[in-house]
């Protein structure tokens, strides 16, 4: 189970930090992304990590502005943006797939999904 929260009203060049409550999938072998889908728009990759050795890929619109984290004590993944930009307004999901890569991008390919939560950047 994946339970996204964090999301909010900011305005462009601010932060936000997305929390992602992971349970029963924080084996080594799993990795845990992040995707966004904008109104209208496909659900797209972010970023993912991988639990056992923190391995991360972004994607390039979010390179450099986002960071993807894990807390493996607490069983949680963030996703910490700065530099937020009105394109960067979606609804934010956190999912889990039992694979030990990095740079999953397709949605399909993962198993596990939380709710999302929604981020709104105003201009």
């Amino acid at each position: 189970q994946l339970q996204a929260s964090g999301g909010g009203l900011v305005r462009a060049g601010g932060s936000l930090r997305l929390s992602c409550a992971v349970s029963g999938r924080t084996f080594s072998s799993y990795t845990t992304g992040w995707f966004r889908q904008a109104p209208g728009k496909e659900r797209e990759f972010v970023a993912d990590i991988n639990w056992g050795d923190a391995r991360r890929y972004y994607d390039d619109s979010v390179k450099g502005r986002f960071t993807i984290s894990r807390d493996t004590a607490n069983d949680m993944v963030y996703l910490q943006m700065n530099r937020l930009k009105p394109e960067d307004t979606a609804i934010y999901y956190c999912a889990s797939v039992f694979r030990r890569l990095v740079g999953i991008r397709a949605p399909d390919r993962y198993t596990h999904w939380g709710q999302g939560t929604l981020v709104t950047v105003s201009s």
